[in-house]
């Protein structure tokens, strides 16, 4: 009897502490509008301090703010706070909708997505929190990244970029971009030659001297790259390298 009573009141301690840590790991839903009038969708995940850097996630063409679903309590659980956004270039990866492009009927050019990378840089402003805000991009959001950092300074303290590459019509928009980078960067892609070849001359052009390229020995395109369902093989190894990135920059 006494056994199933001590059973009971761990049984009991665990139901109350289970409940608390869903509701902390739970991300906000937020939206807030583009300078051109387009509403963006996005979810919050916090640590409760405001102190803490602010993440800004952004995902891959196809894809969603569902990319980040595994990804961002994870980089709660490291410290930080962070947004995933849907822009308006994506689809239905994840088992969900891109929101800005169901309201469009259409996703536009890449290049029409920075507007939301900058709303998101604009909303980050008005959270209550004296922490430090770092770029995250994925695919061609990992080229935009560095156009955003290089317009905005005094703003953006680091940058991570998986599989950036010149996607665009400019073929050397984010080498050039890369050149006015002076904060922390990071910079990795899948373990292909192709990707590769995307990636290194990006890095190559960044301005600051603390900058990382990490070419995996098992990696994926993108942000994807750290989700076990993309890359059980390489996962846990590219997680390694990216926590130890923000642990070295950002505490």
């Amino acid at each position: 009897m006494n056994g199933q009573w001590k059973l009971g009141v761990y049984l009991a301690a665990l139901l109350a502490f289970v409940p608390a840590t869903l509701a902390t790991a739970a991300p906000k839903p937020v939206q807030f509008r583009a300078a051109d009038g387009v509403t963006v969708y996005g979810d919050y995940y916090t640590n409760g301090n405001p102190h803490r850097p602010l993440i800004l996630l952004f995902h891959q063409a196809g894809s969603n703010r569902g990319e980040y679903s595994t990804i961002a309590p994870r980089l709660v659980e490291a410290g930080f706070n962070c947004l995933a956004i849907d822009q308006r270039v994506g689809g239905s990866m994840w088992g969900q909708k891109n929101q800005p492009v169901q309201h469009l009927g259409h996703s536009p050019s890449y290049l029409d997505a920075e507007r939301d990378l900058q709303a998101a840089l604009n909303w980050s402003r008005t959270v209550e929190k004296k922490g430090k805000v770092i770029l995250w991009g994925s695919s061609y959001s990992a080229s935009l990244v560095f156009v955003v950092a290089a317009q905005h300074p005094d703003e953006v303290s680091g940058v991570l970029a998986f599989s950036p590459g010149e996607y665009f019509e400019q073929k050397d928009m984010i080498r050039q971009a890369a050149a006015r980078v002076h904060v922390p960067v990071y910079i990795t892609c899948g373990s292909g030659a192709k990707e590769t070849a995307n990636a290194r001359p990006i890095y190559e052009a960044v301005a600051s001297k603390d900058k990382v390229f990490f070419l995996p020995p098992t990696g994926v395109h993108g942000s994807k790259t750290l989700r076990t369902d993309s890359d059980a093989a390489g996962a846990v190894r590219n997680w390694q390298e990216v926590l130890t990135f923000l642990k070295k920059n950002f505490g």
